[in-house]
């Protein structure tokens, strides 16, 4: 059974940081493409970043562009959020994702395995 289970979020002030990790259990974690998504109290689930299997493609949304950093550890099955210069409008539960592909994708329809979500709250 695949199991991704979220850690690292909290509570932070507006321009401060937080590392996610994503912890995979339950296959071969380096073959799938991981991604973050986010959801804020009353919106739809909106994609964040994603990572291919081997690390060396990324993708992001144009909202956190030059501030989050996507990253994966093959070796230990993890996958990290790395979240600078944090705004109020980036409050959300944050989760991991993976699917059946080794490539990146936004489309969170591609994606059949997510964690239970981390809270991340940022104060102005």
């Amino acid at each position: 059974q695949v199991q991704l289970v979220e850690s690292g979020g909290g509570l932070v002030q507006a321009g401060g940081s937080l590392r996610l990790s994503c912890a995979g259990s339950g296959r071969p974690f380096s073959r799938y493409a991981m991604g973050w998504f986010r959801q804020a109290p009353g919106k739809e689930r909106e994609f964040v970043a994603a990572i291919n299997w081997s690390g060396d493609t990324t993708m992001y949304a144009d909202s956190v562009k030059g501030r989050f950093t996507i990253s994966r550890d093959n070796a230990n099955n993890r996958a990290f959020l790395q979240m600078n210069s944090l705004k109020p409008e980036d409050t959300a539960v944050y989760y991991c994702a993976s699917g059946w592909s080794s490539y990146v994708t936004a489309n969170q329809h591609e994606l059949g395995h997510w964690g239970r979500g981390t809270q991340v709250t940022v104060s102005s």
